[in-house]
Parts: structure tokens; sequence; C-alpha cells
């Protein structure tokens, strides 16, 4: 079967699905390919209010509160055993005149969610298979599927990962590597009550955090060196619930951990570009680095929002090269900004060099210290440019 489209969309990840959504509400025939949407995930995301807002835009906000936990608080500890090391910073929400941050809400119902709207809207059409290979024309793009269809487009939207074949297709150089680390993630059941509060512990192999979920229930991301998440991901229930437990120092009293644990190797990547030659680049197709600050899913809905806008003004041609280019250059700072923030507080972590020790233990001493500078991350945090670029216009 060939199908014609405005846009195809590569990808059945959270950023593919949303993509697909955002681009045919606002009017566009699309094709999204890609397999059977994955709701084993057992992983959580925090998404932030602006994502939040977004979500709230198509109409799926309310069915996602249901099972998430809102962050009232978000706390940094340093567990470092380093001779410098920094005091807890504690953020909290009402400090800038927020309910909250975000919510922490499961993957497999965000996932869900998305999928059934995509089912309910008319102008998507679903092929449930992947694309083989890409052709890529001045006018548009044709995209082979596994199952020997077709699909032809005026522009296709790389969510397909960070891999991504598409991007593969289109030429654009990535920088990319291990951080050598890996993440052991799971969910747990715990005897003290949570407060709303995510807990980032900061140590020598990376990040531990934990995140709120309902009830006396939270997400843990360990990040860790390779081979101990190999060890942690083997223990037995019990062994494993005492190694959380003592490793949070028993802040939320007893822990059970739940089914389900996974482990993922953690990698980093930037392309040079993020759009070419009819294709753009959202979610992890365009960004990847650690998971610190929960900045990966909502640097990816930024990503649609601002392609929708670019593709919205050339409706005619949404693929155009001024659309791409628009494209590119609305999303490069703020992708350079947080991808480089992050993989410099990762290697910071990592680092035995006593300089970077001192560096990060005395700036977050200092946001701790100070409540307009702690308000103006939290702002920026949350909004982009709203913490740092309100600088610029007062």
């Amino acid at each position: 079967m060939r199908i014609e489209t405005d846009i195809v969309v590569a990808g059945t990840g959270p950023a593919g699905l949303m993509g697909a959504l955002a681009l045919a509400r606002a009017g566009f025939s699309v094709a999204l390919a890609g397999p059977a949407v994955n709701l084993a995930d057992r992983r959580t995301t925090a998404l932030m209010k602006p994502s939040l807002e977004f979500l709230g835009g198509l109409g799926l906000l309310e069915a996602l509160e249901k099972e998430a936990a809102p962050l009232r608080v978000m706390r940094i500890a340093d567990a470092t055993r380093r001779l410098l090391r920094s005091p807890v910073v504690t953020f909290r929400a009402a400090e800038i005149g927020e309910d909250y941050f975000g919510l922490n809400i499961p993957n497999r119902r965000l996932l869900a969610v998305l999928a059934e709207a995509v089912a309910a809207t008319g102008n998507v059409t679903r092929a449930e298979t992947t694309v083989s290979r890409w052709t890529l024309g001045e006018a548009a793009v044709e995209a082979a599927l596994a199952d020997g269809g077709a699909i032809a487009a005026k522009l296709a939207v790389a969510a397909d990962g960070r891999l991504s074949p598409a991007r593969e297709a289109a030429g654009i150089p990535v920088s990319s590597g291990s951080t050598g680390q890996s993440a052991l993630v799971l969910d747990f059941a715990h005897t003290r009550a949570h407060e709303d509060t995510s807990t980032e512990f900061h140590t020598e192999h990376g990040p531990f955090t934990l995140v709120p979920l309902p009830g006396r229930r939270c997400s843990l991301v360990w990040v860790t060196r390779p081979e101990r998440a190999g060890e942690l991901m083997n223990l037995d229930d019990a062994a494993l619930s005492q190694t959380v437990e003592q490793t949070m120092q028993s802040m939320l009293g007893r822990v059970s951990v739940e089914p389900g644990r996974q482990v993922y190797p953690l990698t980093s990547a930037l392309p040079r570009h993020f759009a070419k030659d009819r294709v753009a680049l959202v979610g992890e197709a365009a960004h990847i680095f650690p998971p610190i600050g929960a900045q990966g899913l909502n640097l990816g809905i930024r990503d649609i929002e601002s392609l929708v806008r670019a593709v919205g003004a050339h409706a005619a041609d949404p693929g155009a090269p001024s659309a791409l280019a628009a494209y590119d250059r609305s999303r490069r700072p703020d992708i350079l900004a947080r991808s480089s923030a992050v993989n410099l507080m990762n290697r910071s972590l990592l680092s035995d060099m006593l300089p970077v020790q001192f560096l990060r233990a005395a700036g977050l001493n200092l946001l701790g210290a100070a409540p307009p500078l702690r308000a103006l991350f939290m702002r920026e945090g949350l909004r982009t440019g709203s913490g740092f670029g309100s600088l610029f216009r007062a």
C-alpha cells in the first residue's frame, strides 16, 4: 500500500506520538510509521508544567493526571565521599509562585493515552511497521516500509531514536559517545511519605534519583558504572531493597522494590544540524544526554512545539528549506544550552580533579544560600527564557 500525505513521522515513542498528534491538530495530514507502542516500559517521565500545558492543549492531561504524582519540592544532595562537598540544596515550587513543578507519569500510561489519541485522530494514518529505507528528494521524501508499503510526504519527522535511520539518510553528522555509565530503573514502595519531593543524590558514579509516584511509592533512576548496574540487576528483591534503602540513607523508611527492574546503557549525542533535506529531528534523534534534572522529554516536547510553529508558517510545503531553517535556528540555543549543562554536571560528578569538585560544590552552595539566584534557576528550568532571559529584558 502506498500512502501520500503531508508529513510522515517515524517512531512510536512519546516524541513520535506527540509529534503526529500535534501536527495533525495543526491541520496537516500525517502518516505515523513504527512498531506497536511499547506498553511494557517500566520507566517514568517527569514532565514540567509547560509540557503539561502542551498535553492539555491536546486534550490529554486529565487522562494522565490519574496515575501521576506532583513534584512540589526538588532536592540535590551531595552523597559523594570527596573532600569538597556541598550542602543539600532544596528547590520549592512555592518559592516561585507555583503549586508544583510538574508531574511524574508512568511511561506505560503516557504511551497508552497517546496511542489511543492517535487512533482516534482522523487525519493520522497509522503504519504499524518500520521504515526500511529513506529516499530524500528536492520536493518530497519517500519512506519504504518493511511490510512492502511506502509513504510519500513533503516532510519527514525523525522521532526514531538515538540511532535514527532518518537522520543518517539525511547525512547529518553526530557527535556521540558512551558516558561509561548505565542506569538501573525500578519502582519501589516505602513506609514514610515522600511529601511530593524528588531527591537527586549525587554520587561519584552518577546521580541516584528518587521521583515520587502516587501513594507511598517512588521511581528510581540509579546511574552508576555498568558493572555495578549489572550486579544490582542480579540481586534478589530483598538484597536490592536493602541496598536502595541504605543508599538513600533510609530517608523514606523501609523499602520494597517492585518487579520489572531494567538497565539501560547511557550515551550522549548531539547532531550538527536539527533539520536537513526535508528531515526534521525531534526527541532522542536530536539530543541525548544523561538523566539529570528532568530535561529529556521536556526538551523533546519543545522540539515539537517549535516544529509545529515553523511548518505552520509554511503550510503549503512543510518541508521547504525555509521552514527547516527556521526550525533549526529556533532549537539550536535551547538544545545546546541544556545538553551542555547536563553533560557538564555529569562530568563534574565523575571527575576526581580538585578544582572541578571545588567549582561544583561552590556553585551548589551558592544556589542553596541565595534565594534570588535559586528562584532564577527554578524559573529558567521550568520555562526557557523566563529566568536568565528576564535579566536582559529588565
